[in-house]
């Protein structure tokens, strides 16, 4: 089924989108970085922002109670481009949601917005070592053309992704989700939101139920696209622009911050009824089985130790039967059922990195299976979590 279904994506997301050929309005670009303690990887982030080649745009840094230069940095930014707002304790450090919502009632309340009117505002939600690329607006802008647009998704690239394996792995992971699941997703409508890069229309914003557009769920992304398709609007996912990130150098960290994104995703459980409610079919069925992923992958994990069991009991008939213990012929089996999708993710893979070129690029896939079964370990740790009732998280460290 798992094959059939992935099948089917790569084959949509083949397809090419059409623009709207609405007339284009001006519009005007909020740019949210919610930061706790970012003082090594904001700078950078900021001086991206500002010179970008856009006109009407500002930045809005929340510092939600950091202890380190976060505060300090920002206002050293462009006075013009870049604003501070200021989160304090007990109202700080509350979840990245709670900080967006925050900043959101900041704008509205300061006067920012004056003059813009809510469909023309679009909100991005960037993380502090989000680096955009330069013509992200110029990319992301004619999706808005299009009223029933209320998201759009930039691609998620790692900016390391040249210093380690891990780094690499975790870059093709981001470049296959984009563009082979989203792509696909903008035909069946159900694209998701990540936690960076997201574009929102300030009006789809609007529409959303609760004291603010996030929630309090660990994976406030996920559960934001799918209130956004349940209200009407449409979720893009653009392939021409990018987000760059920091990949997380540290297996323990990774699977630490994977941990925290799958318990998000069994939070999310609580959005099937409002997609069995106000979701059209098609794109119910596909954010319905997106959701079941956990379980999907707590089950997945059972079966590399039935394989192992299934070999060590056949390895014990062969030497008692005295046949050759490997054949060849048996091999192959296992190899197509593990290995087919590499070939899949390669291509797709090279079609990004072009330096690396296509075998290079399958090869390197087929360590991306193997990297794949982090995902167990994340997932049973993130359900222990979940069971136990742990929500708080450290944040992910940067470098």
């Amino acid at each position: 089924m798992a094959g059939c279904y992935n099948t089917t994506l790569f084959t949509l997301s083949r397809r090419r989108i059409r623009h709207s050929k609405n007339k284009r309005r001006e519009r005007f670009y909020v740019f949210l970085l919610a930061c706790l303690n970012e003082e090594k990887v904001l700078a950078e982030s900021l001086a991206r922002i500002t010179a970008l080649p856009a006109r009407n745009f500002m930045a809005l840094v929340i510092d939600d109670g950091s202890d380190d230069r976060t505060s300090e940095i920002a206002l050293a930014a462009d006075p013009a481009l870049v604003h501070l707002h200021r989160r304090n304790p007990p109202n700080a450090r509350r979840g990245k949601g709670a900080a967006l919502n925050d900043g959101v009632r900041h704008l509205r309340e300061s006067g920012l917005l004056d003059g813009h009117a809510p469909e023309d505002v679009v909100v991005c939600v960037v993380d502090a070592d989000g680096r955009l690329d330069p013509h992200v607006v110029q990319s992301v802008d004619p999706y808005f053309d299009d009223p029933r647009t209320g998201a759009v998704q930039v691609c998620v690239r790692m900016y390391n992704r040249h210093l380690s394996l891990l780094a690499r792995m975790q870059d093709m992971e981001f470049v296959v989700y984009g563009d082979v699941f989203q792509s696909a997703r903008r035909s069946i409508g159900s694209v998701g939101m990540g936690g960076n890069g997201q574009f929102m229309r300030l009006a789809a914003l609007d529409t959303l139920d609760g004291d603010g557009p996030w929630s309090d769920s660990l994976t406030e992304d996920l559960d934001l696209g799918v209130r956004l398709i349940a209200k009407g609007w449409t979720n893009q996912h653009c392939t021409a622009a990018a987000v760059s990130q920091q990949a997380v150098l540290s297996l323990r960290r990774l699977i630490r911050q994977r941990s925290r994104w799958f318990q998000g995703h069994l939070q999310s459980a609580g959005l099937v009824p409002l997609i069995l409610r106000s979701v059209p079919l098609r794109a119910a069925l596909d954010l319905l089985y997106h959701l079941s992923s956990p379980v999907l992958i707590l089950l997945t994990s059972l079966l590399p130790l039935s394989f192992l069991v299934a070999l060590a009991a056949m390895t014990v008939a062969s030497l008692r039967a005295g046949y050759p213990l490997v054949s060849p012929m048996w091999l192959v089996g296992p190899y197509v059922l593990s290995f087919t999708a590499a070939y899949a993710y390669g291509f797709v893979y090279a079609k990004r990195e072009r330096d690396l070129g296509l075998v290079r690029s399958v090869l390197i896939a087929h360590v991306f299976v193997f990297y794949g079964y982090i995902w167990f370990a994340a997932g049973w740790w993130g359900f222990y979590r979940m069971l136990t009732g742990q929500r708080t998280w450290l944040k992910t460290a940067r470098t």
